[in-house]
């Protein structure tokens, strides 16, 4: 889950929370449950291959990996690259993994049977345009996922961060409530199935033919 689009000092790439290897009890506890919703809806496209664009660290890709499926990974992070290649050492057959520019994606060489798309859309300035590139990718399945707003920026005020930024997270350039993002990707996709694990929104989309 980290930011993908062309250098910019408008985008924070990577995750500003270790949410993966936090060890807040409450927090470990939602990130669980984000985890077995994406397990479910990958499950669900009954995809063998994977494409997760916006990969950072690899914690997901190796998640899913683990799980069978055959994941390649990109991110515009060299260095979370090289530590998502660290990180899945261990898994047989690893994940492919590239830094790359999530706008430069090509269909011929980037398109996968499911692509997973997990906190990224809220990191770039241009999200439609985001959506037109995963669009293109999906053959035909896609997983997006972003923050719930206000509820995101409610429960940052509850735990005290960011208050001079009306508990906006850095990095966020979008926000959506859930009805709001389904509309978004509805531009582009077929929508499958929505969910609401707190506090995110997840959306299994089924790319249309153009």
């Amino acid at each position: 889950m980290a930011a993908m689009a062309a250098p910019s000092d408008e985008v924070v790439a990577g995750n500003v929370y270790p949410k993966y290897t936090t060890r807040n009890p409450l927090a470990r506890l939602l990130v669980a449950n984000f985890t077995a919703h994406l397990r479910q809806l990958a499950a669900r496209t009954e995809a063998r291959e994977l494409h997760e664009v916006g990969c950072g660290e690899g914690f997901l890709a190796g998640l899913l990996a683990a799980d069978g499926y055959r994941v390649r990974g990109s991110d515009l992070s060299p260095a979370a690259i090289a530590e998502a290649r660290r990180r899945s050492a261990g898994i047989a057959p690893p994940p492919a993994f590239q830094a790359a520019d999530l706008y430069r994606l090509e269909p011929e060489r980037d398109a996968a049977e499911l692509v997973v798309c997990c906190e990224v859309l809220e990191h770039l300035p241009d999200a439609a345009r985001a959506v037109e590139v995963l669009g293109r990718l999906a053959r035909p399945h896609l997983i997006a996922s972003v923050p719930k707003e206000p509820l995101w920026r409610i429960l940052n005020l509850a735990r005290g961060k960011y208050w001079s930024d009306r508990g906006n997270t850095p990095g966020h350039l979008q926000h959506w409530s859930g009805a709001a993002f389904v509309a978004l990707l509805a531009r582009r996709f077929d929508v499958v199935e929505v969910r609401h694990p707190l506090p995110w929104t997840m959306v299994l989309c089924r790319a249309r033919s153009r």
